[in-house]
């Protein structure tokens, strides 16, 4: 037979119905249905497979946001290292110069605050290999996370940034122990330099504003190249000036362009001078002690407005005052 016959009896008085199926179109459903019980069981997996990947990929994102956690933080200590060791290094740099140690380098001090620089100086790099952004000690950051989070994250050159930054504290650990023992020279050699020590200018002489440095400039008053022996520190007229270091006043009066002046000689070679004063309050003879008020910043003179004009001499030659000052 090529077909199936039902036969539907409903009550005893009804009618008896009978339905011809043909094989082949049972033979069809039975195939449709197959097809959508696999593809039901297909789907099924394919969103317990989805469920699944979202769970670890969450998951991930948490894990790859807590070691991203780890490596600012650890750059940012890196950062805090490189800072400490290069004040440290420009904290050597001057003790070697006062103390006259083998291994100075003079090429200049740092300023309180400055008026008229055309550029600052360069910040000093941490130097993490492979990693290309222009800051200070930072390894790449990108500003909002990815999409996708990355299991690695790496320098520019494929290398974990974590490996990277690992090294670069080794590295800034072996400048650091090479510094401690530089210092402990220093300070073995300090224990007997304590009175040049005292008497060597260490301090700013008035607070304010530093408007010209030490050297070649030029002139407010003939528009031409000079040479500037000392540093201007501008200020509020009055403002006190103190002596940086304990020394005997050698002169105390009016001298010429630098009006209200005043000369310090510290002993061991080193002198300073201070110009354009409005006031001075020691007197010539008089020996004053390091932070001392002797003078008040003033306009005397040929000057362009109040201002102290410091001068420090080493032997009779003109030095860097800001190699002169810790503070």
């Amino acid at each position: 037979m090529d077909s199936y016959s039902i036969i539907v009896v409903a009550e005893e008085t009804a009618p008896v119905r009978r339905f011809e199926i043909r094989k082949a179109l049972v033979r069809r459903l039975a195939w449709v249905a197959g097809g959508l019980a696999l593809l039901l069981t297909a789907c099924l997996a394919d969103y317990i497979y989805v469920r699944i990947a979202h769970s670890e990929l969450k998951m991930l994102r948490v894990e790859v946001a807590e070691q991203q956690s780890q490596i600012d933080s650890f750059d940012a200590t890196l950062e805090g290292v490189r800072s400490t060791l290069a004040n440290i290094g420009e904290f050597e740099r001057k003790v070697r110069i006062i103390a006259n140690l083998p291994g100075s380098a003079a090429t200049g001090g740092e300023e309180v605050a400055e008026v008229g620089v055309d550029s600052p100086e360069p910040e000093a790099q941490l130097d993490v290999p492979g990693t290309s952004e222009p800051t200070a000690g930072s390894p790449p950051r990108p500003d909002k996370p990815s999409e996708e989070p990355q299991a690695r994250v790496e320098t520019d050159s494929g290398e974990p940034l974590i490996l990277a930054l690992h090294r670069t504290a080794r590295r800034l650990g072996e400048v650091a122990a090479s510094q401690e023992l530089s210092l402990a020279e220093v300070a073995s050699q300090l224990e007997s330099k304590r009175a040049h020590l005292a008497a060597t200018p260490a301090i700013w002489p008035a607070k304010g504003w530093l408007t010209s440095r030490f050297g070649t400039r030029i002139s407010p008053f003939t528009n031409q190249k000079q040479f500037h022996a000392g540093i201007d520190i501008a200020g509020e007229r009055g403002t006190d000036v103190v002596a940086p270091a304990q020394g005997k006043v050698v002169f105390s009066g009016n001298r010429g362009p630098l009006g209200k002046s005043l000369i310090i000689d510290h002993g061991y070679g080193v002198r300073t001078q201070y110009g354009h004063s409005d006031d001075i309050y020691v007197k010539t003879g008089e020996t004053v002690q390091r932070g001392q008020r002797i003078a008040s910043l003033g306009n005397s003179g040929r000057s362009t407005g109040p201002h102290l004009h410091y001068v420090v001499e080493v032997k009779g030659k003109a030095v860097n005052p800001l190699d002169y000052i810790f503070d």
